[in-house]
């Protein structure tokens, strides 16, 4: 593997497992040091397994393998003065900051009646505010280093939309917007914002009652369940397929591209 990222730091939420995992071993293998928030414990509403501690101490033995220091610690990203105060002292001690992966996010399955004001809320606050927070606490670091590479987490529902999930499509349209307004602003800093929108990942969120749940909300509606039909004869992503989509963006590679929109979905969005 390349040193693309050597003497390079990336903090990234949504760590423990699945796609943040992915993405830490894919930039530490290439150099980067790490900074890691996730929840790492119960998560509210949601029908999938939770990350746990032993998921986080898992990704933190994982970077540390490759040789790359990492300074990682349960944190909830809609806690803003919290996130601010930890990444400025992961900065603090690791020198810099160079990316910023704002991955960390949720997913319920709820059709538009059953969806509550809590549940709406609470999609929101963790995807699109959520996200929010983490730019906001790390660009000024970028600003001071005199540029780097934002890459925020989007969704195919973020660029059509997802059948028997308003909040979450909602959420992930934000992101989108988030994107291309944070691009426009922290361009003349040198920091590039784009976004990568996945289809299906086998991760976490595959986990536990996410089948029955999918099924359950498809059967409201039939007509709608083609929706998102792939092109090529794969139906999931792995991990590391997102993870190979943020490391191009988030690299030299991908310098003059900014306010962008990857999609690593199999060609659901145009079906």
């Amino acid at each position: 593997m390349s040193a693309r990222f050597e003497g390079k730091v990336a903090f990234i939420t949504g760590i423990a497992r699945g796609q943040g995992r992915a993405h830490a071993v894919r930039l530490a293998s290439e150099g980067a040091d790490i900074i890691g928030l996730d929840l790492a414990g119960p998560i509210p509403h949601v029908v999938y397994d939770s990350p746990t501690q032993a998921d986080l101490d898992e990704t933190i033995n994982l970077v540390e393998g490759l040789g790359r220091r990492i300074i990682a610690k349960p944190g909830d990203v809609r806690e803003f003065d919290a996130m601010r105060e930890f990444v400025d002292g992961a900065v603090g001690e690791l020198g810099r900051l160079d990316v910023v992966v704002a991955n960390a996010g949720v997913c319920l399955f709820e059709t538009w009646d059953q969806i509550t004001p809590e549940t709406f809320k609470f999609v929101m606050d963790t995807n699109s505010t959520g996200v929010w927070n983490t730019v906001m606490a790390s660009a000024p670091h970028m600003v001071e280093a005199g540029g780097g590479s934002i890459v925020l987490t989007s969704s195919y529902a973020g660029k059509k939309m997802q059948p028997f999930m308003v909040h979450y499509t909602a959420s992930k349209h934000s992101v989108i917007g988030l994107t291309r307004a944070f691009a426009a602003e922290l361009g003349q800093y040198g920091i590039r914002v784009n976004s990568v929108d996945p289809g299906p990942v086998d991760s976490g969120m595959m986990t536990g009652g996410t089948g029955v749940a999918y099924e359950a909300t498809n059967k409201s509606n039939p007509r709608l369940t083609a929706m998102g039909t792939t092109f090529l004869p794969i139906y999931r992503n792995e991990a590391e397929d997102i993870a190979n989509a943020v490391a191009f963006l988030a690299s030299d590679e991908a310098r003059t591209i900014t306010a962008e929109h990857l999609s690593v979905d199999m060609g659901q969005q145009y079906y």
